[in-house]
């Protein structure tokens, strides 16, 4: 026989099971039930913010530097409304997310009460998916599901409306268990070496960098690679956090959002090394392509939809950056031998006077005076 259990309790001992150690919150009446339950759930750290944009965009920031799944609940349609700039970013940067809202009971909303509104329709546009639950046996499936539906690839924000009487009922379920899909593939060795020999017959190749490199825990090996190559290397032109190691001899700073300047810093190049994402996401409009004529592309990423988005791709790899890098490597080296080590010395001697570090030291040097 299952041991009962409410759904308050029920709600949070899920979110733990999932790996959830910190519940960020700004609680009104539908959320009692959630802060009644807290007091039977001590290992988990409740952080309360003023208004809801800060509690996802505080929820944000705590995964994006963590790297783990977090959990943020909202106060009915209003708290939703207010938590959807940030919200809008959290779908941006494809942070994995579980974002809930308070609810009024089942068949109340009839009645259209003070701060009802239909809240899975409002969240739909910003998440990978929304449901409201509706039988308390249920939740467990639902709460495991966009868990994992948060966690893979392409990562992002889930949305789970939960309506007082799930939260206060109470029901002999079975919580099941967590689930993780791994995503972590890599290319097929012919891939891998067609991929080798196009790097190594560029003349000069650039790396831009994306989100995927540090999603995928890559920046070590995105550092080899560009060293490797003796390759200058770029964030991509919308960063949302440090996406390439600065104290690299290759790191020589972030593409301009401008169409104009982007080309221009590109031009020199005859290879764009695209790792992970959009490699030239833009602002405003302008009639100058970022692209120069006659760039040509490779790209690695997991995300289908990023790669080759705009501009068309050589070489297009759906695979993990960081296996994809750990198995290309050796092969380059393999391939290139001396001679790729003599030319990657030559380009980084080249780079060295105009390198971050050299233009970081530049301004110390500066700052000291003043």
């Amino acid at each position: 026989m299952k041991n009962k259990i409410t759904g308050r309790s029920a709600f949070l001992a899920l979110l733990k099971d999932e790996g959830i150690t910190h519940l960020f919150g700004n609680p009104g009446t539908t959320e009692l039930p959630i802060m009644h339950a807290l007091k039977d759930h001590p290992d988990l750290t409740y952080v309360m913010a003023m208004q809801e944009s800060l509690v996802v965009a505080i929820a944000d920031g705590y995964s994006r530097a963590s790297g783990k799944l977090v959990a943020c609940n909202v106060h009915v349609a209003p708290g939703l409304g207010n938590a959807m700039g940030s919200l809008y970013n959290a779908q941006f940067t494809g942070t994995p997310m579980i974002l809930t809202a308070g609810q009024q009971e089942q068949g109340h909303g009839l009645m259209e009460p003070v701060l009802y509104g239909p809240l899975v329709r409002m969240a739909e546009p910003l998440v990978k998916w929304a449901v409201e639950v509706t039988r308390l046996e249920d939740l467990p499936r639902i709460v495991r599901r966009a868990a994992k539906v948060a966690m893979t690839p392409p990562t992002g924000p889930v949305f789970i409306s939960l309506p007082g009487d799930i939260l206060n009922s109470e029901a002999g379920i079975d919580l099941g268990r967590s689930t993780r899909i791994d995503a972590r593939v890599k290319p097929s060795d012919e891939a891998l070496r067609t991929f080798a020999a196009r790097l190594l017959k560029a003349e000069l190749p650039v790396i831009v960098t994306m989100d995927e490199v540090v999603k995928s825990d890559a920046l070590k090996e995105a550092a080899e690679l560009a060293e490797l190559l003796g390759a200058a290397a770029y964030q991509s032109s919308t960063p949302y956090g440090s996406h390439f190691l600065s104290e690299s001899p290759s790191f020589v700073g972030t593409l301009a959002r401008v169409q104009k300047i982007a080309r221009d810093t590109l031009a020199p190049y005859d290879l764009l090394v695209a790792l992970g994402g959009d490699p030239l996401r833009m602002s405003v409009y302008s009639e100058v392509d970022a692209l120069p004529d006659g760039l040509g592309i490779v790209q690695v990423g997991l995300v289908d939809w990023e790669i080759a988005k705009n501009y068309g791709a050589e070489i297009a790899l759906k695979a993990d950056v960081k296996e994809t890098l750990r198995a290309l490597i050796p092969v380059l080296k393999e391939m290139g031998g001396a001679a790729l080590a003599s030319r990657a010395r030559q380009r980084l001697a080249e780079l060295a006077p105009k390198n971050w570090t050299a233009r970081r030291g530049v301004l110390v040097e500066q700052m000291g005076k003043s």
